[in-house]
């Protein structure tokens, strides 16, 4: 819980006091205590903001007021009025419930803090918007709609230790669809919004000689572009910039600056329809490409320009999506799809990029709920396209982590592992692992610096199964 609400909370506690003690025997509290929670609120209001975690414990100081003014039963027997009587009992019971709510909810859907990434940079972030004039929007009807993203970029940065840091999701509404689609209400997520990051807005790159390598990040379907934030942060701290896409109508839902918002297509979920929407959804990532190539040449912030190496591109995240935009585009290095099946183009076609396939085995996938030919699909066109290399492959596997683990999702509750959402391993090794190895992919593809972790197995990490194959090419 933040300062702010442990402080309400502690208030409700003192306030309840006066109204439940009498009621078990004990000395007659002073009553001023029940004045207490709604200043409280009202100050965590205006310096944390309101959460629907919170709604029991604004609804608790509210009632403190209305029954603050009503006097228990009288302790030498003599008959009150009926209401006196039922109203502190009446009040006790609610104030129960709400004291309980207003302690549970919040920290089991807790606004939580991500880790100080390891790498010796601070962490920049600005957010752009992009029109694609040359490509007509299939997923509307209107024939004058053109393709648009909300793309944001990570850097290293020199970062005041002082400096505001960065909202995780800045406008909550474009998680709803969501948070519909697993079956929650549309508010459930809300609270990230509150969520804040390690990133500083528009910080100064660091060192100012220095171009960084890119990695750009097409995001999976119902997803948004800030999902693995603690894998983003630990490449920037390392030395890469990240490009992370929100694709209109595939992922959760965007949010576009002048307030429209793109939710998801169904369209995208459906597995005989897929395929023929993968090679519109790579356009993202070139166009994101071209995008930021220009960026590079004249950022019209002027924070960026010259500070991008585009010799050194890297593509990831969204399997089908990143796998058919390095078939399609050479000018990404280095490939690593993640956790989905490869595209029949891509099967057909093969990689030339070096590319790391970063899954799990069918007794997880089975485990987690997929369906039989949803895992037989995802292995069998991966290893595919593995067994006939181009270019250096790695099969990476790794058991007991469930696809929403190779995420945020495990920070979100600590009830996400008993619901089934998440998988047996501990949300902090599975977020290591699959941070580790991206980190050590793409510090040897595109940067070209050594990382032993990719030469075999390591004793670090004995259950992740590792397989490797030298490209002909």
């Amino acid at each position: 819980m933040r300062p702010v609400e442990i402080a309400l909370l502690t208030a409700e506690v003192i306030g309840f006091a006066p109204v439940v003690l009498p009621l078990l025997g004990a000395p007659r509290w002073p009553r001023h205590g029940v004045f207490l929670p709604l200043p409280v609120a009202g100050l965590q209001v205006l310096v944390e903001g309101t959460r629907w975690q919170l709604v029991p414990a604004y609804v608790l100081g509210g009632v403190l007021v209305v029954l603050g003014p009503v006097q228990p039963a009288r302790r030498d027997g003599r008959k009150t009025g009926r209401t006196r009587r039922l109203s502190p009992g009446v009040g006790a019971a609610t104030g129960v419930l709400a004291l309980t709510a207003s302690a549970v909810l919040p920290t089991v859907v807790p606004v939580f803090r991500f880790p100080p990434p390891t790498g010796p940079y601070g962490i920049g972030t600005l957010t752009y918007h992009w029109a694609d004039t040359d490509r007509r929007e299939v997923f509307t009807a209107d024939p004058g709609d053109h393709r648009e993203v909300v793309v944001q970029l990570w850097y290293p940065a020199r970062v005041d230790a002082s400096a505001p840091r960065a909202a995780y999701v800045p406008d909550s509404q474009a998680l709803a669809p969501l948070a519909r689609l697993v079956g929650l209400p549309g508010f459930t997520l809300s609270h990230l919004e509150h969520v804040t990051t390690n990133a500083v807005h528009a910080a100064p790159v660091a060192d100012a000689d220095h171009a960084y390598p890119l990695l750009v990040l097409a995001t999976g379907r119902g997803g948004y572009r800030q999902h693995n934030t603690p894998g983003v942060e630990e490449l920037v701290s390392r030395g890469h910039v990240v490009a992370g896409i929100d694709h209109p109508c595939s992922g959760a839902a965007v949010v576009f600056p002048d307030g429209r918002v793109a939710s998801s297509d169904q369209r995208t979920f459906d597995h005989d329809l897929v395929d023929s929407i993968v090679p519109f959804l790579a356009q993202d990532s070139l166009f994101t490409l071209d995008q930021v190539t220009s960026l590079n040449r004249a950022d019209p912030r002027d924070i960026l320009t010259g500070r991008i190496d585009l010799d050194h591109v890297g593509l990831s995240l969204g399997g089908e999506t990143a796998a058919e935009g390095c078939r399609l585009d050479p000018r990404f290095r280095a490939c690593l799809p993640m956790d989905v099946w490869m595209p029949p183009s891509v099967v057909d076609a093969g990689l030339e990029q070096p590319t790391t396939w970063l899954t799990r085995d069918a007794a997880t996938t089975r485990l987690e709920g997929w369906t039989e030919p949803d895992i037989v699909r995802t292995l069998d066109t991966v290893r595919a396209v593995y067994e006939n290399p181009r270019a250096d492959g790695y099969f990476i596997h790794v058991p007991g982590v469930f696809h929403p683990d190779l995420g945020d999702t495990q920070l979100l509750s600590p009830l996400v592992r008993a619901l089934g959402i998440s998988g047996p391993v501990d949300g902090e090794r599975a977020h290591a692992i699959v941070n580790t190895y991206t980190t050590a992919f793409f510090d040897r593809y595109p940067k070209g610096e050594p990382s032993a972790l990719l030469d075999g197995p390591v004793e670090e990490y004995p259950d992740v199964i590792f397989a490797h194959r030298t490209g002909s090419a």
